[in-house]
């Protein structure tokens, strides 16, 4: 059983259906869900007021127990209003002394990727409360890969994917693309060397996608990467207009202007089925004919 503590830094919950759904499944599997009374607040577009979006955050830095998994509600828009507020001093402390599960992904992203870049602390993109745990079907391929991530010091996950063959190590990071790109030359972006870049969005056309991409390129971060690993990109399909121009394509234009090689395919972002990843862990990425598979350790975990 674990006990998980829930937060809304982000946009109002619309889907209050999905919410409860979420609760109701977490409790009936036997976990505890603490602070259920902020799924319902709203201050416009926003999951609440600022000051309460922002305590859903600071109030981490006195946050009790073991095996505590925080659990954002969903995404949406509102977490970068946050970023000069939040006390990452002292969220580091409280990571230091028995670390939080922190979960999420889409917006949640800039917070996770602040924490990274700030104080090297490790968080998982992964599932939410409404978009995945509350899901009209649950996910067995969601849920299984969320819990061998927070279960598991070294875990694995598999698929087909598309690139060169290639093997490299080090450390795993990144999350939704128009989320990272957004952090360009702030104190929250992440200088990383040699890592390995995991990146996914949702209801981007492919030029779009490919423009955060050459902003990331033309930064110089693409290249400074040992590899370049593409999620799914929900809500990207072409239109007439674009004549035969495609994510795929957009893709093999990114490669030709890299030497830093691209795989994609893997299953990873808005999409219900979807793996969890360890921001900041270590992991090993092997791409060959036989398929795909990153391998991930270092990262903290539910104690047994």
């Amino acid at each position: 059983m674990s006990q998980f503590h829930l937060i809304a830094p982000s946009g109002y919950c619309i889907n209050q259906d999905a919410a409860q759904r979420g609760v109701q499944r977490l409790l009936e599997s036997g976990h505890q869900v603490e602070n259920q009374t902020i799924i319902p607040r709203r201050q416009q577009r926003f999951a609440g007021t600022e000051a309460q979006r922002l305590n859903d955050i600071n109030s981490l830095v006195s946050l009790t127990g073991e095996n505590r998994i925080v659990l954002a509600v969903r995404g949406g828009y509102g977490a970068s209003r946050l970023l000069e507020s939040i006390d990452w001093q002292g969220l580091a402390q409280r990571q230091q002394q028995d670390p939080l599960l922190i979960c999420g992904h889409s917006d949640f992203t800039v917070i996770q990727l602040g924490l990274l870049a700030l104080h090297d602390i490790i968080t998982f993109s992964g599932p939410m409360l409404a978009g995945n745990f509350g899901a009209p079907e649950l996910d067995a391929f969601t849920v299984e890969h969320f819990w061998r991530a927070l279960r598991n010091s070294t875990y694995s996950v598999e698929w087909q994917g598309n690139g060169p063959h290639w093997e490299c190590e080090g450390q795993l990071w990144g999350g939704n693309l128009a989320m990272l790109v957004s952090l360009i030359g702030t104190p929250w972006m992440p200088q990383i060397e040699d890592g390995i870049l995991v990146l996914e969005d949702i209801n981007e056309h492919p030029f779009r996608v490919e423009r955060m991409l050459l902003q990331l390129y033309h930064a110089g971060i693409l290249e400074r990467q040992s590899a370049i690993v593409l999620g799914s990109f929900s809500g990207s399909a072409p239109n007439d207009y674009d004549a035969g121009y495609s994510l795929e394509t957009m893709v093999e234009f990114i490669r030709s202007r890299l030497d830093v090689p691209v795989i994609t395919g893997l299953d990873f972002g808005h999409e219900q089925q979807t793996v969890t990843l360890a921001l900041g862990a270590h992991a090993s990425l092997i791409h060959n004919d036989s398929g795909s598979r990153l391998t991930i350790s270092g990262h903290p975990v539910i104690k047994a």
